[in-house]
């Protein structure tokens, strides 16, 4: 688990401010659950045999001796709300929220203990219109944060039928490989099956890329949908890339799956995955409702932002008020308050800790506020305050205090 440091904070607020905006755009509700939920709902909806609940999950038992787990991703406690609230009651509800995820994983770079995600979750659609207007969000994300180079993977992962066919001819495949199965995998392999499929075992790539394609096994309801879903992408001009191997790590998935990666982040390539996860509402207890969703790994998008050296916004400081002498300090402290009641948009910061005027100058200046106003006893007894550039070459000048708000305004624009 990582600290956000203070020069990486602005990309984090960038992408905060672009993915709210994002989201009023296309009508989503923001919902925020607990980061603590109770271990039972995450072993219900993500699957007892995934790397997720059998070794990643954060698992603890309160006082009252039940087992409660931090949670490892969002729509699982999503979903227990809507049902909680009844929010799905003859409703479509599409909804959206951002926090810390926690998974006890090898920390890497772009993986750590901690991490954030955005999530989109919609409830209520049947057809491959939700599934395309997702892709067309995390499409327009990706233009917004000026970010390229990222390539849209898709798969069908068909009805619980369809998986259920394709089960039976991926065991009889892989028992015959067996003794090249990692030891992971020969544990699943009557168990999860389709989780060997999502194997990162370097040497069972070229048996995973040989075994039998999902695809060939669709019923022909699942076929036609991720048609129409193909040619919804196909209208709106998105490239994308058909991977028979996408099978996602959680087992709630089914029809449409998807991801989009990057080869600029080494082996955690993968910042954005989801799919639809039409049966998770009836396995929690809730009448059947179709859904789809996906998740945003944030630390990486950031880690992309920062590699293309996009600007998160400044972050800047505009002025850096010295004072200088008792009054100064007490009149500063006034005529601050008054220029944030004006000019919002000012970032203002006062000398605090006292200091002659030279060291409080070298504060300023180290600040990287692009102005300092020096306010002294002359310049209150003159009703003056004078400025100085530290970031150019201009001369320093003195004015008015009560033309300060409009100075300031033409000076940082």
């Amino acid at each position: 688990m990582h600290d956000v440091l203070p020069e990486h904070t602005p990309y984090w607020q960038h992408l905060e401010a672009i993915i709210r905006q994002l989201m009023a755009a296309y009508s989503y509700e923001e919902i925020r659950s607990p980061i603590v939920e109770k271990t039972e709902l995450f072993v219900r909806t993500i699957g007892s045999v995934t790397d997720i609940v059998e070794k990643e999950m954060y698992t603890f038992e309160d006082r009252n001796g039940e087992s409660l787990t931090l949670r490892p991703e969002g729509t699982a406690g999503c979903v227990r709300a809507c049902l909680e609230n009844n929010l799905l009651r003859g409703q479509t509800p599409r909804f959206w929220y951002m926090g810390p995820m926690f998974r006890h994983e090898r920390p890497q770079k772009g993986r750590y203990r901690q991490f954030h995600q955005l999530g989109v979750e919609a409830f209520g659609f049947e057809g491959p219109d939700i599934d395309a207007e997702m892709i067309s969000m995390t499409t327009r994300l990706w233009r917004m944060l000026d970010l390229e180079e990222l390539e849209l993977q898709i798969n069908s992962l068909g009805s619980v039928e369809a998986r259920s066919r394709y089960r039976e001819h991926l065991v009889d495949y892989m028992s015959a490989h067996l003794d090249k199965l990692d030891e992971d995998s020969k544990r699943r392999l009557n168990i999860n099956p389709l989780r060997i499929l999502d194997s990162k075992s370097p040497e069972m790539q070229e048996l995973i890329e040989n075994a039998p394609v999902l695809s060939e096994y669709l019923d022909k309801e699942s076929t036609q949908h991720f048609e129409d879903f193909r040619g919804m992408l196909d209208s709106l001009g998105i490239k994308y890339v058909i991977n028979p191997q996408l099978v996602r790590g959680l087992d709630y998935y089914g029809k449409t799956v998807f991801e989009w990666v990057t080869n600029q982040l080494g082996a955690q390539g993968t910042i954005c995955a989801g799919g639809r996860f039409d049966g998770l509402v009836e396995q929690l207890g809730g009448k059947p409702v179709c859904a789809a969703g996906f998740a945003i790994g944030m630390e990486r998008v950031v880690s992309l932002m920062a590699n293309e050296k996009i600007q998160a916004g400044s972050g800047a400081l505009n002025a850096y008020l010295v004072m200088v002498g008792d009054q100064a300090v007490q009149q500063g402290q006034l005529l601050a308050e008054r220029l944030r009641d004006e000019f919002p948009e000012l970032s203002l910061r006062i000398n605090c800790g006292g200091g002659n005027f030279k060291s409080q100058l070298k504060r300023a200046d180290k600040s990287g506020a692009e102005l300092a106003l020096i306010l002294g006893e002359e310049e209150i007894a003159n009703g003056q305050i004078a400025i100085k550039h530290l970031r150019v070459d201009v001369p320093q000048e003195t004015i008015m205090q009560s033309s300060l708000r409009d100075y300031l305004a033409k000076a940082i624009c």
